[in-house]
């Protein structure tokens, strides 16, 4: 059996990378309520901050006001560290999608983003900082794994681009976050503890979390077969989203190197299981990569590993990152791919793509800060 390559930054290469100092979001109101009385403080408070933090967006300390200075100073530095420092933001699709880039308190660089539709406002966040997961097409796993996010991290990143989308800036979007996807940066179920913890945060009525629909929260994964099992077990309902990129092992070995461990039928019967379980339709994602994974007859053979199951095909057009020998699949070929899936009796849609004019790619960002 093949090891699964898990590659880590120079920066991390040899010692254990710090977490950050802890945070409400790192704990449920009873933790908070344990962390208040320990600071002095009557459990009363972590209601009240609670408040402040999921229900009206606010991250800042001074600005809870209905909290005696002396409380904000002390919660401030126990409970309400600054765990995101912007580094850049940019927006492009006329304002509809936003791009941050952050630094974390050990210097570690995490991207998210911020999309606004007619219907429905989405945040992608990311789960680790780099990923070891090592797809050669992708910015992130280029970089290699840093470590893990702090639920706080993960959950910080929804909490703040909510109040973006709560000020109104997106013309034409709903002023309410409804929607969060764990395609950022990272392998989600590589930190599936964190991960886990943090869409019960988003989940949990105010205040205790942000009151999301768990049906609206949207985990992706490269196939990390036991993690995904463990997943279905959850009593969670939240979208499977299979990374797949390739319908058979020999190009999937290449592109998803975790397919050296976990074979594609293994990962699509781990798939299948966590349909069965949560009654749930798996996504299955498939980067569209000329010349590579597009060809006639691997549609065809994705049909057949689908056909009758529970799921829908996202096909997402390859946003190449620089002096990759990567492409994206001519639209001609990436319509017969979508054809022949629909003949088979597969649900397929192509993603909307959005931010390539600021570096949209998952990573680029990231990766373009390093190298100026």
């Amino acid at each position: 059996m093949t090891s699964l390559p898990i590659i880590q930054s120079a920066a991390t290469a040899g010692r254990r990378p710090a977490m950050p100092p802890r945070h409400l979001a790192d704990l449920d109101i009873s933790g908070r309520e344990a962390a208040l009385v320990a600071l002095g403080e009557p459990k009363f408070r972590a209601r009240q901050l609670s408040t402040h933090y999921f229900g009206r967006l606010e991250r800042d300390p001074e600005a809870m006001t209905d909290l005696p200075a002396a409380t904000r100073a002390k919660i401030a530095d126990d409970l309400l560290p600054q765990l995101l420092t912007p580094v850049r933001e940019m927006a492009t699709d006329d304002g509809a999608t936003r791009k941050a880039l952050w630094r974390l308190h050990d210097g570690s660089l995490v991207e998210s983003v911020l999309m606004g539709y007619p219907d429905r406002v989405t945040v992608c966040i990311s789960s680790q900082a780099g990923c070891g997961m090592a797809c050669p097409f992708c910015a992130t796993g280029q970089a290699g794994l840093t470590r893990n996010l702090s639920t706080a991290e993960i959950v910080d990143q929804a909490v703040y681009l909510a109040g973006v989308a709560a000020s109104g800036v997106i013309a034409g979007s709903p002023s309410r976050l409804s929607h969060v996807v764990f395609m950022g940066m990272g392998e989600p179920l590589a930190n599936y503890n964190r991960v886990v913890a943090a869409v019960r945060r988003l989940t949990s009525p105010a205040p205790e979390g942000l009151g999301l629909s768990q049906r609206h929260i949207t985990i992706s994964t490269v196939g990390l077969v036991p993690a995904m099992r463990k997943l279905a077990d959850e009593d969670l309902q939240v979208t499977l989203a299979l990374s797949l990129h390739a319908p058979d092992d020999d190009l999937r070995d290449e592109l998803v190197p975790v397919n050296q461990r976990w074979k594609v039928a293994e990962v699509l019967d781990a798939a299948w299981h966590y349909a069965d379980r949560t009654g749930r339709r798996v996504s299955v994602e498939y980067a569209m990569i000329k010349d590579v994974n597009d060809q006639p007859w691997r549609a065809d053979l994705l049909g057949r590993l689908l056909a009758g199951r529970q799921t829908h095909v996202n096909l997402i057009p390859l946003n190449p990152t620089p002096g990759s020998k990567w492409d994206a699949s001519a639209k001609p070929v990436e319509r017969e791919f979508v054809r022949r899936l629909r003949a088979a009796g597969v649900s397929t849609t192509v993603r909307d793509t959005r931010g390539r004019e600021i570096d949209g790619a998952c990573g680029q960002l990231a990766a373009s800060e390093v190298t100026t």
